[in-house]
């Protein structure tokens, strides 16, 4: 999918291949970097390698019940969004989301497109009824973009996430329905 973003730069969404796995690798430990908003810190960020990543990737390309989509300006991945099937029968019918963007293209619409693309695929797999995220509770920008899709917050995990300046987050659950279940 192209779009343009209002800066004129072309945005490109689409899945990766195994060829992307150094600049997805680039982008996930610059996010590292940016932000305090990802379970991974930098450091533990610097232990993955391309060889890890082309395996993850591949784990994507493999799976039916899941997707991997990475949002391209200029030739460089900036961000992506995932969803993760567990793999279990007795939550076959969900996935877990994820998504980040680099803070250098934040607030031009990449991370609504992200979601937007993922909630195109997910309305077409008959079998998946719900996402849900986990997200930091300080990072209140997401979870209004989260709720502008019509996730809901239905829980919480009270100071379970030590950030890098010694405080405590809570980790709040947000759902959305794709679909009824049956």
């Amino acid at each position: 999918m192209k779009h343009f973003l209002p800066n004129g730069d072309e945005l490109i969404i689409r899945p990766p291949g195994i060829n992307d796995a150094a600049a997805l690798l680039a982008c996930f430990q610059r996010l590292t970097r940016e932000t305090d908003y990802l379970l991974f810190t930098p450091q533990e960020s610097l232990e993955l390698d391309v060889p890890s990543e082309e395996d993850y990737i591949q784990s994507y390309i493999d799976n039916p019940y899941q997707l991997l989509l990475v949002a391209v300006v200029n030739d460089r991945i900036i961000g992506s969004v995932n969803l993760n099937h567990s793999g279990l029968q007795k939550k076959g019918h969900t996935v877990e989301m994820g998504i980040a963007v680099e803070s250098e293209w934040n607030n031009m619409g990449i991370g609504r497109r992200l979601i937007t693309a993922m909630l195109r695929w997910a309305d077409e797999k008959p079998w998946l009824h719900l996402i849900y995220l986990h997200v930091f509770s300080p990072n209140e920008k997401a979870m209004q973009l989260y709720r502008n899709f019509g996730f809901m917050e239905c829980g919480r995990l009270p100071q379970s996430i030590r950030q890098k300046n010694g405080s405590y987050a809570d980790l709040v659950t947000m759902y959305r329905q794709v679909k009824p279940l049956p």
